[in-house]
Parts: structure tokens; C-alpha cells; sequence
């Protein structure tokens, strides 16, 4: 299962430009500094969410230096008791581990069992940097083809959500 390199196939297949670099495992926002000085734009987080139930999950893209406030996103989209999801469930639906998720991962849940959930402010910027399902390699790419032509072919409508990340 090679997903960074079926993620890579499907945006040249689209017609995506993407810059690429290779790198040392990056585990945290911590480590991405020295990327973004090699691409040019900002990372988001990628969090895999669950509910208690464990039936219904969510990946946010949120500011990479925004606080998570578990209670605001849970009550902007409506669902009790928001918690990360596990690895091994992430594994299981999108063949990728909790540093290699990110938006294009999804193109590995056809069947939508996964809502996008994307932090508004996100949505401003020019361009944006991810990791194509592995942690030791990163792209960036311009905001408008994510969302014109990546967010389209990915088949997931995303919840767009103004987050403050400030505690109520």
C-alpha cells in the first residue's frame, strides 16, 4: 500500500501543481518550521475525531497554532462528546497513521464515512502545506486548487466552521 504515491498519482491525474520536499519524520507542529521555510506556506493540523459512540468521525483542518477547544467544535457542529480517534481506526479507514492524515487521505473513504470539517480561516489563505499520507514528505499547494478542484474530486462536502479556539 503505497498512499503517498497514490495521493502524488491522483494530483498530477488532476492536474494539481504541488511543490515536494523530503524530510526527516516530522511528529508534531514543532518539527514543521524548517518545511515551511523550504515551501513557503503554513501548515493546518489535521485531528481525527470521533464521537463517544465511535459511528460517526470527523477530520478537522484547523489553524496550526489555533487552541483545539473540543467543547466549541462539538457544540458548532452539533455532536456530544467529541474525542480523538484512534490510530488503529484511522489505519483501518484511510491506510494511513495518525502523522500521515490530512485531507487527501480521504480520497481513500469513498464511501464518505468521514465528514471534513475545515476551519474557516483556513479557507483565506494562498496557499497551504500537508503531508501526502506519510510524515516525511510534504507538498504545498495553492488554496484555490484545493478548493476548486481537490475538495471536488474528493467527493466530501466539507462543514466550513468559524472556529475562536477560545474556552467558553
Amino acid at each position: 500500500m503505497d498512499r503517498p504515491g497514490e495521493i502524488l498519482a491522483a494530483l498530477e491525474d488532476w492536474g494539481v501543481p504541488y511543490q515536494m520536499v523530503e524530510h526527516a519524520p516530522a511528529m508534531g507542529m514543532d518539527d514543521l518550521p524548517p518545511i515551511v521555510e523550504k515551501l513557503g506556506p503554513p501548515f493546518f493540523r489535521n485531528l481525527f475525531l470521533c464521537n463517544r459512540q465511535k459511528t460517526e468521525f470527523y477530520l478537522l483542518l484547523i489553524v496550526g497554532d489555533k487552541p483545539f477547544r473540543t467543547a466549541e467544535v462539538s457544540k458548532k457542529l452539533g455532536v456530544s462528546r467529541l474525542s480523538f480517534g484512534d490510530a488503529d481506526t484511522l489505519l483501518d479507514m484511510l491506510g494511513v497513521t495518525p502523522g500521515g492524515v490530512n485531507p487527501l487521505s480521504l480520497l481513500f473513504d469513498p464511501e464518505h464515512k468521514i465528514h471534513l470539517v475545515i476551519d474557516a480561516d483556513i479557507l483565506e489563505w494562498k496557499r497551504a502545506c500537508m503531508h501526502p499520507g506519510v510524515n516525511t514528505k510534504s507538498i504545498a499547494m495553492s488554496m484555490d486548487d484545493f478548493k476548486t478542484i481537490v475538495l471536488p474530486k474528493l467527493g466530501h462536502e466539507p462543514v466550513i466552521l468559524s472556529l475562536t479556539g477560545i474556552a467558553e
